[in-house]
């Protein structure tokens, strides 16, 4: 196996297209929470395995692998949940759910097709697109190809909800209340966005540059908050935190600051809930708030980085 096969970036193959429909179809056949959470266990380990010296191999064939990477096995899986949406197989909204027991194979199929395109997607943004600003690369791919796919889902099979969604009469879109179907009801208000922005963004920080990337400190924390979501799926009250920590991660280590860090995990953590009024509460299918988040925000950090924010103000 050569090299190319390890990483979601350079060239890209029939074999990589047909590895990233597998995936696909396997975070639609398990449900594309439970597909983030396998992700989120890889990347985890993945990092650990780099805290050892063991280098990044396991991280990129696994944590963000053409197969079962969060853009294959989990964005493809959320358009498969709209498809089956679309067919009254499955409430929109509810990613927790494996779509084999709708015993629809088709159901799957779309989740194949979408892992496919999102190597295509993300081979565009890396490889056709490759801006770098301040040496950084302009997006996270990664994210931006989730969204995207999430956006040409709900066009092609959610017709009712439209991209936006419909705002209820009497509601705000972007104050909403009980009467609409609320992404995260414990993790909304200006209060709970910024406690949570800033313990995981400190903790992330923190690691970040206690082990530096090359040894995983970039990914950890995204690693251990994807975890974290097995939780969630069995009913807890858990706050969504992996973009959170993923980007409190990169910008720590962009600005070699603990407190440029958290500042950015607490944008992200606003910005998660910004995406999920925009595209998600007000509509009948899921377009994902955290992937929207690391993109938006990172194009951000990225574009203030190379106008010299991090060096006209540094902190520690």
């Amino acid at each position: 196996m050569t090299s190319s096969l390890l990483l979601p970036i350079g060239g890209i193959s029939f074999l990589h297209l047909c590895i990233a429909f597998v995936g696909g179809l396997f975070g639609a056949a398990v449900g594309a929470l439970p597909a983030f959470i396998l992700c989120g266990l890889f990347v985890f380990i993945g990092s650990v395995l780099m805290i050892a010296g063991a280098g990044p191999d396991f991280l990129n064939t696994f944590g963000f692998g053409f197969t079962f990477g969060p853009q294959a096995c989990f964005g493809a899986a959320v358009v498969a949940h709209m498809y089956a949406h679309k067919k009254g197989l499955s409430p929109g909204r509810d990613i927790t759910a494996g779509l084999m027991g709708t015993k629809s194979m088709d159901v799957l199929l779309v989740g194949g097709l979408f892992g496919a395109l999102s190597v295509i997607l993300n081979w565009i943004f890396i490889t056709v697109l490759p801006w770098k600003w301040g040496g950084m690369l302009w997006t996270d791919a990664v994210a931006l190809s989730i969204t995207i796919m999430g956006i040409i889902g709900r066009l092609m099979f959610d017709s009712k909800s439209g991209l936006f969604g419909k705002v209820a009469e009497g509601e705000s879109r972007f104050n909403p209340t009980e009467k609409s179907v609320l992404w995260l009801p414990w993790q909304m208000s200006w209060k709970e966005l910024l406690v949570i922005g800033f313990g995981v963004g400190l903790l992330s920080s923190y690691f970040a540059l206690l082990l530096g990337a090359e040894h995983g400190g970039a990914v950890i924390g995204f690693g251990i908050s994807g975890l974290s979501l097995v939780f969630l799926q069995f009913g807890t009250k858990m706050p969504v935190t992996h973009h959170i920590s993923a980007i409190a991660a990169g910008a720590a280590l962009a600005s070699h600051s603990l407190i440029w860090g958290t500042i950015f995990g607490i944008i992200s953590s606003f910005a998660g809930q910004f995406w999920a009024c925009l595209f998600t509460v007000h509509a009948d299918t899921y377009i994902d708030p955290p992937a929207a988040a690391i993109f938006s925000v990172t194009t951000i950090m990225v574009g203030l980085a190379a106008l010299g924010l991090f060096t006209a103000i540094p902190l520690p």
